[in-house]
């Protein structure tokens, strides 16, 4: 006997004042959460209540209906109806959607309300966002519709853009939330299809993998030669820049390199052709040239532009009011941002009265060249007034002496020497009216022998002036070229880098030498012959920096493996803890072009256990060489970590124990394991609990 189908009766709906509404006290809801009452209410402005109240009759003592109903499930959007009632936007007696219950426990409602709904999928609100923004909203307006940011609609739409075929793999729990953020970097869907398929047999499937595979190639923004032209006009000339949404990208990656090869060549021709209207010989133009490509070069030293009698008074006025400000908030504990604003403003001002353009000589500048290229932070780097050893002047030969009356004067046979007069007393009287012999070289030499050994010895008892003449010799052969202008045989050599390392040149310490030696060059005398006088007049202190500039350019701590100086390499170490060398300071941080992608898995494993302790290296030990060193790189980026050969003793970078602390391993923890990084980005995405449902759901929280 077939059993009968009971079937049911729904509750009956009805619209009730909402003067008769009252909360429930049986409401399992106590914890706020979602969307606050405030935006809940201007939901309801824009929408409309989508989404009746449960309610039940109030009886009295006797079981008789009141005429008032309580709300066991629905207590949030009450509160922000009465919200829009006291803001007089909401009649007192406006009817309110309710579906009326009469059975059953209230409590049991309430918890079933909130428990039974089933949120959306995420993927089927990026899907919305990107249907809304398809029917003509804006970003803005989606933002304010939804009470989140800007940004958050952006990554939103940015991951409903992502290849269909990668979308259902994701909607069928095919790949984590973090995987179908980084497919994003990429607009191009075959491109993120081609990295999908080499991931499933990849044993490694980390987010950071997949942006890696999407930006083999490119080249960051921060590259100084998208500095240099700039990425906005590389966008308008065509080229595409990969960005994204969910992480720190230092700008994104420009993903043409030809186009932006292309650009930079261009605009370093444009720029050399205008330097080479100045009439130098020759112009070198590269994006960059090696360290010590202007050695063996002499640099011609001109002379700077003078300030005008107005330029003079705007500079006085300019500094005179930054060191009036400087005084008056010395004391500050923090400056006012419209005094450091202006500030920061004074001193550019200043220092472009300070950095006067150069004028060379222009016979001088026929002979000469110049080298153009693209300086560490993206801005040309113009070399000028380099002469090269086949171009300098030959050197004027010797001329007799003239003889004047009982003087005789001789010359000293060198190409590079003055006019040397020396006068001697003849061996014996000569006849009234004949001329006197020149003085035999064997007696020259004999006699300058003597002397020679008497200034040895003066000199020797002299250490103020024996230091001036060898910080003249010295300065000579740095800046003049011209050592033979001294009688000291003192020799100077600066070491050529055969093999140079990725970013030499553009290194805090090349950049930091070269404004050094800049500087000293322009407060040098332009002419070798008023070298000494100059050295003489200046202060010790002057004197010694400019001989500890020149001394440190003699420095060579380089290993060949050719050319083996155990004892060279020991005076380095004693060297660097003499002056306290911290190559930290001196901005080398490992990477893995400079180091991590040259050395084998176990030594990148030791700096990371040194720098971050046993459980981060632990996490990449799994990782293939190219991605464990990678990874590395982002590990030891702040931790100070070095190398051993550019540690100095008794400094901390040379301390090996492993130094970890809980933000390290949390860092450790979301940057390689797999949904690491869901949490973080998710909380951010899904965070309003009726806005990830969609419109119909907005505010059925409870």
């Amino acid at each position: 006997m077939a059993t009968a189908v009971q079937k049911i009766t729904l509750s009956p709906s009805r619209d009730i004042p909402f003067n008769k509404l009252l909360l429930s006290q049986s409401n399992v809801r106590r914890v706020k959460a979602g969307v606050s009452i405030e935006e809940l209410a201007e939901d309801i402005v824009r929408r409309g209540l989508l989404q009746g109240l449960s309610v039940r009759p109030v009886v009295d003592q006797a079981g008789i209906e009141t005429g008032m109903f309580e709300i066991p499930a629905g207590g949030r959007r009450y509160r922000a109806l009465e919200l829009l009632v006291k803001q007089k936007r909401l009649a007192k007696t406006a009817p309110v959607p309710c579906i009326v219950r009469d059975s059953g426990i209230a409590e049991e409602d309430s918890l079933a309300e909130n428990v039974q709904r089933t949120p959306l999928h995420p993927l089927d609100q990026f899907r919305a966002f990107l249907a809304l923004r398809e029917k003509g909203q804006s970003e803005e307006e989606i933002a304010a519709a939804f009470f989140v940011s800007v940004n958050v609609v952006k990554q939103r739409l940015k991951l409903a853009s992502v290849s269909p075929a990668l979308l259902d793999v994701y909607a069928e729990d095919g790949m984590t939330l973090d995987q179908l953020m980084a497919f994003t970097v990429s607009g191009d869907h075959e491109r993120q299809e081609q990295v999908f398929e080499r991931l499933k047999v990849s044993y490694d499937k980390q987010p950071y993998v997949i942006r890696r595979m999407l930006t083999e190639g490119a080249v960051r923004a921060s590259d100084k030669r998208a500095q240099f032209i700039g990425v906005d006009a590389y966008v308008a000339a065509g080229g595409t820049v990969l960005r994204d949404l969910f992480q720190g990208d230092d700008g994104g990656w420009l993903q043409d390199v030809p186009l932006l090869d292309q650009m930079t060549a261009d605009k370093l021709k444009a720029e050399s052709e205008a330097i080479a209207a100045e009439g130098w010989k020759w112009i070198e133009v590269a994006p960059d040239f090696a360290y010590g490509h202007a050695f063996g070069l002499r640099q011609l030293r001109g002379e700077t532009v003078p300030l005008t009698a107005e330029e003079e008074a705007s500079r006085d006025a300019l500094q005179a009011e930054f060191d009036r400000l400087s005084e008056e908030y010395q004391d500050a504990d923090e400056l006012p941002d419209e005094v450091d604003e202006r500030l920061s403003e004074l001193e550019t001002l200043i220092e472009g009265f300070d950095n006067r353009p150069m004028v060379f000589d222009a016979a001088e500048i026929a002979r000469a060249g110049a080298f153009v290229s693209i300086g560490a932070d993206g801005q040309l780097r113009v070399e000028r007034g380099y002469i090269r050893p086949e171009d300098e002047l030959p050197a004027e030969p010797a001329s007799e002496a003239d003889v004047d009356g009982n003087d005789e004067r001789a010359m000293a046979a060198s190409y590079e020497v003055d006019e040397a007069i020396v006068t001697a007393e003849p061996d014996a009287e000569p006849a009234e009216g004949e001329d006197l012999s020149p003085i035999s070289d064997r007696l020259m030499t004999e006699l300058t022998s003597h002397r020679t050994l008497g200034l040895r010895h003066a000199l020797g008892e002299r250490p103020d002036v024996a230091f001036v003449a060898a910080l003249h010799v010295l300065t000579l052969k740095t800046f003049y070229h011209y050592g033979s202008d001294s009688c000291l045989e003192l020799d100077l050599k600066s070491v050529s880098f055969g093999t140079q390392a990725p970013g030499l040149n553009d290194s805090a310490s090349a950049e930091a030498i070269r404004v050094r030696h800049e500087s000293w060059s322009k407060a040098l005398p332009k002419e070798s012959a008023a070298l000494w006088d100059t050295l003489q007049e200046w202060d010790g202190d002057s004197q010694a920096a400019l001989f500890a500039h020149i001394v440190s350019l003699s420095v060579n701590a380089v290993y060949e493996p050719w050319n083996r100086r155990p004892r060279a390499a020991a005076h380095a170490d004693r060297l660097a803890q003499a002056v306290d060398l911290d190559m930290v300071a001196a901005g080398w941080k490992p990477t893995v072009d400079n180091f991590l992608g040259r050395v084998t898995k176990a030594r990148i494993l030791q700096a990371v256990f040194q720098a971050r302790g046993q459980r981060a290296a632990d996490r990449i030990e799994h990782l293939k060489k190219g991605d464990m060193a990678a990874e590395a790189e982002t590990l030891l980026g702040d931790s100070g970590w070095l190398p051993e050969p550019l540690r100095t003793a008794d400094r901390g970078a040379s301390n090996v124990e492993p130094t970890v602390s809980n933000e390290s391993v949390e860092a450790v923890e979301q940057s390689t394991a797999i949904g690491g990084e869901t949490a973080m980005v998710e909380d951010e995405l899904l965070a309003e609990d009726e806005i990830v449902d969609a419109a119909p759901h907005a505010v059925a929280a409870e």
